[in-house]
């Protein structure tokens, strides 16, 4: 019996031992996130990588493309093709692959693959109070590691039971409510994955104003630092 007690012990340290990447070098990435709009962001490191392209202006250039589900607001075929280029890589769900042309990695929850040297854990993303994403259709958000830091691209989403197994330095959460999670219900979510810094996204486009971005930073203050950043 003892034997199996400290086998049991060794094998929980792991996850117990996780704390992060320092708060400083959390904000060094921070500062190198960019808000398009909606759920568009374009994160700068050794490889620029973009997440569910929508209303691109200006034409750029992606080493990555990450889309969480075949939503036109997510998963835009002219929005990714102004990001495009010859060595673009997509990850994608398959619905929405189908969409897209290049060189598309299609992906399903509880799968891990390294892009270009970026690592990324797909996880789930539904809903559990509404229809508009059901669980069965396997749509998808990412962890994805840049510098060293997880970043968490939730996509549409309700606060699932699953987050409170999600390692990650920096989440970006939904806030607007309607079709993803309130402000409110965000913020528990918010708590229950405990990032180093939390950004809203899914507001002002569509649905959702700035005021639920506001209220989502002001319900966190003093627990989880939230950055709000500006659509560019």
């Amino acid at each position: 019996m003892k034997k199996i007690a400290i086998i049991v012990i060794m094998l929980a340290l792991p996850l117990c031992a996780w704390a992060g990447q320092k708060e400083g070098d959390v904000m060094d990435i921070v500062k190198h996130m960019h808000r398009i709009g909606h759920d568009t962001f374009k994160v700068e490191g050794e490889k620029t990588i973009y997440t569910d392209p929508f209303k691109i202006t200006k034409k750029d250039r992606a080493d990555i493309i990450l889309i969480t589900h075949e939503h036109y607001d997510h998963c835009s075929p002219e929005d990714v093709a102004k990001l495009q280029g010859p060595d673009t890589v997509i990850v994608a769900t398959a619905d929405c692959a189908a969409k897209l042309k290049g060189n598309i990695k299609t992906v399903k929850p509880g799968d891990k693959l390294t892009v270009q040297g970026v690592d990324i854990e797909v996880v789930p993303s539904y809903n559990i109070n509404k229809k508009f994403h059901p669980k069965g259709n396997k749509w998808v958000g990412y962890i994805f590691t840049v510098d060293g830091v997880r970043i968490y691209l939730a996509g549409d989403t309700d606060r699932i039971p699953e987050m409170k197994n999600f390692k990650c330095d920096i989440a970006l959460l939904p806030v607007s409510g309607t079709y993803v999670m309130t402000a409110e219900e965000a913020v528990q979510a918010a708590l229950d994955i405990k990032p180093k810094v939390a950004i809203p996204m899914h507001y002002a486009s569509i649905v959702g104003t700035d005021d639920d971005a506001r209220e989502f930073a002001k319900a966190l203050e003093g627990k989880i630092k939230v950055v709000v950043l500006e659509a560019q």
